[in-house]
């Protein structure tokens, strides 16, 4: 049964194509991954699918009888003064259910007139129908389930929502979303902000899920476990594909191969007409034939040429440095007002590369920002040398001035280079020309990503200092990215959330939640 039709699907975005002409179907039991290099429109497809962006044409049709829930990381947590509170706002119907029951008690008391008392009691099983359907009195322990499940209960349920960090904001949404319960899911990255064993968690909940979904993520070992079909976009086209994303890899690779070999023979049969017809049209015995090749080559359905995912290469500059100790920490205290963690001691030693690790909320990203010196350490010694020169990659996408392009964001950073070395520099970060003069709100969170890699790349360093880079990233950035890593000469301090991420090239780890031993 279908619950969702796409068709003839049109959109741009200034200059830029995103989608021509193109659709897709989403039937009961699909959970569906949707793919695409960075900035292909795969967040746009889901606001889309979701409301939030009207299409330039095309029609999106559901199935009027399904509820849909739409995973959206920008929105702002508003109406609830705890992490439990707004959680249970996925349940207001129930909530509002229950006090129809206490005022129709009410009123059933004092009620002397027959018929009125027979409609109140009606009203009443109905609604007692809908707590019973709705599981009303196991709210406690279903939100209990999802927060642990998830690492909300890490944080804790009565921390205020307006003291939320970006990745446990992300985290809450998450798990209202999925207490809602809805028939569709529209998910966007659903896994950038969680802990492996968080990941682990989703990845069985997804798999365990009696609805569908459409899935967007970069974390290809979990888009592999849960989804059973893909939906590709390329060459501004929605292509499905049943199966896992390992069989999506394969079948892709086959069909492109075979859509390149067509698109060859039809060039060639168009340089053949067109030769033809420049040779025989202006001769008087040919001039009919000619004729009837232009009608047949303006007849041709012509096929768009391949477009290949731009192949991005990361080479981060290393200043050198004579120090044989870059950073040194004993008994640091992070925090913002009050001490965060326990007393920190680290050493990083010049080329030396450290993975930071906890779980999510535990205090990752201010134990980095405290190194760079965004933020005042509380207590304790952390030493850096005076040759030390940091690259510093902050997690969330901040922007001094988000109305600028890619161009002049890079340029305001590096006023000496010319706007040809740094269009050459960005589109070596993997961006397409389109994309550099686009505004930076306007980009996708990879290409925003690769902004910022663009201006660490450009700068010479010692050490790198990066806050989950890999978010939003496709697999071939992570990989180059992981290539520039073990490449590079100087030292590293990273966080990912991703364990696999630059396993082979850490030297030492820092587990932040072993602090607590």
């Amino acid at each position: 049964m279908s619950l969702l039709e796409v068709t003839n699907l049109s959109h741009t975005f200034g200059d830029k194509v995103v989608f021509k002409d193109t659709g897709l179907s989403l039937f009961r039991g699909d959970k569906m991954g949707l793919t695409g290099y960075n900035g292909a429109g795969k967040s746009t497809l889901l606001t889309m699918l979701a409301g939030t962006t009207i299409p330039d044409g095309g029609r999106i049709a559901w199935n009027p009888k399904i509820r849909v829930g739409y995973l959206d990381q920008q929105a702002q947590i508003k109406g609830a003064d705890s992490v439990g509170a707004y959680l249970k706002t996925a349940f207001q119907y129930l909530y509002d259910a229950a006090d129809a029951i206490s005022k129709l008690n009410d009123e059933i008391a004092g009620c002397k007139d027959e018929m009125r008392l027979q409609e109140l009691l009606t009203r009443m099983g109905e609604a007692q129908d809908v707590l019973d359907s709705g599981n009303f009195y196991a709210i406690d322990s279903e939100v209990e389930k999802v927060a642990a499940g998830l690492g909300i209960k890490a944080f804790g349920l009565d921390t205020p929502v307006g003291r939320l960090s970006g990745g446990q904001r992300a985290k809450v949404m998450l798990a209202k979303l999925l207490l809602q319960t809805p028939d569709v899911l529209l998910l966007d990255e659903p896994t950038n902000f969680l802990d492996h064993a968080h990941i682990e968690w989703l990845a069985k909940y997804l798999a365990a899920f009696k609805g569908s979904f459409i899935l967007v993520s970069h974390d290809f070992t979990f888009l592999n476990r849960v989804v059973n079909c893909i939906c590709d976009i390329q060459n501004y086209a929605v292509t499905r594909y049943n199966g896992t994303y390992e069989s999506f890899v394969r079948q892709k690779e086959q069909r492109a191969e075979e859509y390149a070999r067509t698109y060859h023979r039809q060039q060639k049969e168009i340089a053949k007409l067109e030769d033809y017809i420049s040779r025989n049209l202006a001769r008087a015995s040919t001039t009919a034939m000619a004729q009837s090749r232009r009608k047949q080559l303006n007849k041709m359905d012509k096929l768009e040429k391949p477009q290949n995912d731009p192949e991005p290469t990361f080479q981060f500059q290393y200043r050198s440095v004579s120090p044989k100790v870059l950073v040194k920490i004993r008994g640091l205290e992070v925090g913002y007002h009050e001490q965060l963690l326990p007393k920190i001691d680290l050493q990083v030693r010049a080329g030396e590369k450290v993975c930071v690790s906890g779980f999510n909320g535990i205090g990752k990203s201010t134990f980095l920002k405290t190194i760079c010196g965004i933020i005042p350490k509380l207590g304790g010694v952390l030493r850096t040398d005076e040759d030390t020169v940091m690259g510093y990659y902050e997690q969330e996408h901040h922007w001094e001035n988000p109305e600028r392009t890619a161009l002049e964001e890079v340029k305001d950073a590096f006023p000496t280079l010319r706007d040809r070395e740094i269009r050459a520099k960005l589109a070596q970060c993997g961006l397409r020309a389109e994309h550099v003069l686009q505004k930076l709100s306007s980009l996708s969170g990879g290409e925003q990503a690769k902004v910022k890699l663009c201006k660490l790349v450009l700068r010479p360093c010692n050490l790198l200092v990066l806050d989950e880079p890999t978010n939003h990233l496709d697999v071939k950035a992570i990989a180059q990215l992981e290539r520039a890593i073990a490449a590079f000469e100087g030292a590293v301090i990273f966080v990912s959330h991703s364990p696999d991420f630059c396993r082979d090239v850490v030297q030492k780890r820092l587990d932040m939640e072993a602090l607590f031993d």
